[in-house]
């Protein structure tokens, strides 16, 4: 999403390059392509004024260390403006309360509050085992309730029950009551949106927050709307107690700027981000960790969070187990390794959050997320001894796996080179040649950094 506003912000850098210290006349001239950077990126204009008030007050009083170019000493200045900007740390649910705790959402029709609803439940559920309730107020959009309901039961939480007959006060009492009755830790309440900001809407959402009394009201927010996500959000913070902000599609093509500006505008923090339609596709907001992704410096942090919570240990442990015990790497573990990929988001997910070049260096490997699933079909037209012995693979077996898969013979064979590339960096790693590895992986990603 953010991909132009990097590469903005990037030629601040270079245009930086050769002078021996931050001055009134570079700071100037740089803080002119931030301004237009981040205008052009839809941040809105009183939030760009502020931010560049801000970062031209710092950088004058900045003294360059011998270690840093002024380039380097501007970039810091932005990344931490950028940190304060969007809320300088990561903002909790708060769920302390008597039992159940209710969520409820908030935001425009299109917004994405059905499937973050969802995607909510799921990370309540697994990981802080929390017992949930999904209920949807939304008596006007068709299948709507439906959509929640099929969510609910993809992700194995509870789903209240409620009809487009029924008036939103009265589904969401009665669901706050089956879910004291039925010991729900958490109570999340899906509400109805508008296509645009109407009293009646206003005046429905003022009232379900009246009966609920919700600990958390949460404001969902299209990251894709720009100078549009302004407005709204203030309209939302005017009618309701807003404590939090969740930004959708942030995976999107658009430029960025709502996330840039909704938390200065609300005055709330922005507590989760979520991209794509994936159910997995749903993270805690880390100012920090995005004002890095901003300025190209990636954020690998997430990204191991990403694989703690989606490898399987007891497949990881027999794999490392394998490896060490000389038995090798074969086609089936290169297949389960595809699988765990995918389970992060695929390839696309994973290069977002690694540092710029080599995002760039990655990116150029020619491996997408519809290229790895064609790998998935070239293996599963492989026979068992097939995948453990590769090199039985001759010109007969490979054009039956071809036709199989539904692919060309020179895919299998793509696929192979792949794979002997990959069995040589896994040989090293089990001999403990993590040097050897690095300076071959190199190799791997042509144009990247030698």
């Amino acid at each position: 999403m953010f991909e132009s506003l990097t590469g903005r912000l990037s030629q601040v850098v270079k245009t930086l390059r050769g002078e021996a210290r931050l001055t009134e006349t570079n700071i100037q001239d740089a803080l002119r392509e931030v301004r237009m950077a981040l205008l052009e990126a839809d941040v809105a204009l009183p939030v760009v004024k502020d931010f560049v008030a801000q970062v031209r007050e710092r950088a004058l009083g900045q003294e360059v260390m011998g270690s840093l170019t002024p380039g380097q000493a501007l970039v810091g200045i932005v990344h931490r403006e950028l940190v304060i900007l969007m809320g300088e740390a990561a903002a909790p649910l708060d769920l302390a309360t008597t039992p159940p705790a209710v969520i409820l959402m908030a935001g425009l029709q299109g917004s994405g509050k059905t499937t973050t609803s969802g995607k909510l439940a799921k990370l309540l559920s697994e990981q802080m085992k929390k017992k949930v309730l999904l209920a949807s107020c939304d008596v006007y959009r068709p299948a709507a309730i439906e959509q929640l309901k099929t969510l609910a039961a993809q992700i194995e939480v509870d789903f209240f029950p409620s009809s487009s007959h029924e008036k939103p006060a009265a589904i969401a009492l009665a669901a706050l009551d089956f879910a004291r009755k039925h010991h729900h830790d958490v109570l999340i309440v899906d509400t109805a949106g508008r296509l645009a900001i109407d009293e009646a809407m206003m005046g429905e959402i003022r009232d379900l927050h009246a009966a609920l009394k919700p600990i958390e009201t949460l404001f969902v927010v299209d990251s894709m709307q720009g100078q549009d996500a302004v407005n709204v959000a203030k309209a939302f913070a005017a009618a309701l107690p807003l404590t939090g902000v969740v930004l959708t599609k942030l995976d999107g093509d658009a430029r960025g700027g709502a996330a840039l500006s909704v938390r200065k505008i609300t005055g709330k923090p922005i507590k989760f981000a979520g991209v794509g339609e994936k159910l997995t596709g749903f993270e805690v907001f880390h100012p920090d960790r995005m004002a890095s992704r901003i300025l190209g410096m990636g954020d690998v942090l997430s990204l191991i969070e990403d694989v703690q919570r989606t490898v399987d240990r007891k497949e990881a442990e027999r794999f490392a187990h394998k490896l060490k015990s000389g038995k090798g790497f074969d086609l089936e573990d290169f297949k389960l390794q595809i699988g765990q990929m995918k389970k992060m988001g695929g390839v696309s997910a994973m290069l977002e959050k690694l540092p710029g070049q080599l995002a760039q260096a990655a990116g150029k490997a020619q491996m997408d997320d519809r290229q790895i699933r064609r790998i998935e079909g070239i293996i599963n037209s492989m026979t068992s001894q097939e995948r453990a012995k590769p090199e039985v693979l001759k010109a007969s077996r490979k054009r039956r796996i071809a036709t199989g898969a539904g692919v060309s013979v020179q895919e299998v064979n793509r696929l192979l080179a792949q794979f002997e590339q990959t069995q040589k960096m896994m040989k090293m790693m089990a001999k403990g040649g993590m040097a050897k590895m690095m300076r071959s992986m190199k190799g791997m990603f042509p144009g990247g950094a030698r």
